[in-house]
């Protein structure tokens, strides 16, 4: 097939935690033999922030981590109307401009004879729903959302049979435990500051259960205000900016475990949608602490594959035997990569992604068998 998927951004994973996802999954597709092409905004905001912070150095672990992956940079859409033109099918992300996902669905209505979908990885569904119901997606053939909860509100909308739960996943390729083992230390966690989304929950799951604890804790991520920063220089925590995406495997073999502290509307009005964060931890064998969350789909082992803490008193416990025991470390790390292996990996998505497309290729041959 000719693939097109239109992405905020493929080459930046700055404040992008689709990144991860969307390369695994099309470097997947490109070794099962499709034609895949990337098309982001040329002015795309991720792009121009990573620009900014690190200039084209800051491309590098992505180029070096993806060499089969490149992306199509527009300004209009002349540009990347011939790549839809030829194309079996396009995704569209909901990262984009609502007058981009009008004009690739007026291709379709315009006897365009590509499958057509809408890929849904965020809360604005439940937390801003006008500036989803902004998107003109009359001539979409469906809907891929990352977690049931949310396919449960396009269903609301009237999507019906026509949405698809399509969770994110690591990519094994780059996502896996070191080869060689080497000495590890205290706590890590990649994760971006916000919105103040989760400010509360951090502060209470991670920053002082690791004080708790006694166990150095190390932070990567972006967007943290001069408040934050202070914060952290208060508790001893190291702060280290901005980490490619494709780092993160190699950050993790540093550290003897790392802790999930969803985001407000994941844990409250999207249960069953953990963070990418999650997904690579496991997939990197690095013994895993979450806060709450309700896997209501069943997606993991709660107590097998990671430690689940109600409180953060409860956390600082589960720091402190984790600091202290090999055997439950080594347990966890076990656990939480078996899982991974057999469910959640981007090889698993890219096989549901193309159980999608048979069906609607099959019930578009049974409509023209009914209407001959």
């Amino acid at each position: 097939m000719k693939i097109v998927y239109f992405t905020h951004s493929l080459l930046s994973c700055w404040n992008h935690g689709n990144a991860h996802f969307l390369r695994g999954v099309l470097r997947e597709l490109i070794a099962r033999g499709h034609d895949v092409t990337a098309c982001e905004p040329a002015d795309g905001w991720s792009l121009s922030q990573l620009l900014a912070d690190h200039g084209e150095a800051g491309l590098i672990p992505f180029r070096r981590a993806y060499p089969e992956l490149g992306s199509l940079s527009f300004a209009d859409a002349g540009q990347w109307q011939p790549s839809v033109a030829a194309a079996d099918l396009v995704i569209v992300h909901e990262w984009n401009d609502p007058e981009l996902v009008a004009a690739v669905g007026r291709m379709r209505r315009d006897g365009g004879r590509f499958l057509l979908l809408f890929h849904d990885t965020h809360h604005r569904a439940v937390s801003d729903p006008d500036a989803i119901r902004a998107f003109d997606l009359q001539d979409y053939d469906g809907v891929l959302a990352f977690g049931e909860a949310l396919s449960e509100v396009y269903r609301r909308w009237g999507w019906g049979s026509r949405v698809w739960t399509w969770h994110e996943a690591a990519d094994r390729r780059l996502f896996h435990p070191p080869v060689h083992e080497q000495p590890r230390e205290g706590l890590v966690w990649i994760g971006n500051w916000g919105d103040g989304e989760r400010t509360a929950e951090l502060e209470e799951y991670l920053f002082r259960p690791a004080q708790a604890a006694g166990l150095s804790l190390d932070i990567h991520g972006v967007r943290y205000p001069a408040e934050a920063l202070q914060m952290l220089e208060r508790l001893g925590v190291r702060y280290h900016g901005w980490a490619a995406n494709a780092r993160a495997p190699a950050i993790f073999a540093q550290h003897l475990a790392t802790v999930h502290v969803p985001r407000r509307h994941y844990a409250r009005q999207l249960p069953g949608i953990p963070t990418i964060r999650m997904f690579e931890a496991l997939a990197c064998g690095i013994p895993l602490a979450s806060a709450p969350w309700d896997d209501c789909e069943g997606l993991f082992r709660g107590g097998e594959d990671y430690l689940i803490a109600r409180n953060g008193r409860e956390m600082a416990a589960h720091l402190r035997a984790l600091a202290a025991d090999p055997d439950l470390r080594a347990s966890l790390a076990r656990c939480g990569l078996e899982t991974i292996k057999a469910r959640h990996s981007c090889v698993h998505r890219v096989d549901e992604l193309l159980a999608v497309i048979a069906g609607l290729r099959g019930a578009a041959l049974e409509e023209e068998r009914m209407s001959a």
